[in-house]
């Protein structure tokens, strides 16, 4: 029998939507407000949902204690209060729409967790925009 569990997050980040290939005039037509120089913010809401069986010996999917810890350090002391253009190594490279954070996250997290537990990550960026990934 599958059950899946969700725990909510929040971290703050600023960014900025753009391509260093592009001339700025490109990135506005394309990105809009997301691509002013100066960056702009959000308070992310995050949910981590993990899927598997449910342990005999303790009745969980997985530990929420040990989840609620696995998301703090890995994702919201990473992330939180952090121009993600400057501070954080895979946005560097990578620009840092909504999408690219979730699957950020979700290569973050897969990487801690046990193979036989499914992992998907639902981020929102505002209350009406938001994005899911579970690594397909």
């Amino acid at each position: 029998m599958k059950v899946t569990v969700h725990r909510k997050a929040h971290f703050n980040a600023a960014h900025r939507l753009y391509r260093k290939d592009w001339d700025n005039q490109k990135n506005e037509n394309i990105f809009g407000k997301c691509s002013n120089p100066n960056f702009h913010g959000h308070n992310y809401e995050l949910v981590v949902s993990v899927k598997g069986d449910i342990d005999t010996e303790t009745g969980f999917v997985i530990d929420m204690k040990v989840l609620k810890d696995l998301i703090a350090l890995e994702i919201e002391e990473y992330l939180d209060h952090k121009n993600l253009n400057v501070e954080v190594e895979e946005f560097k490279t990578i620009n840092p729409t909504a999408e690219n954070i979730a699957v950020v996250i979700w290569g973050k997290l897969r990487a801690k967790l046990k193979e036989s537990l499914e992992l998907s990550v639902t981020l929102f960026e505002t209350p009406r925009n938001y994005v899911t990934y579970s690594g397909e």
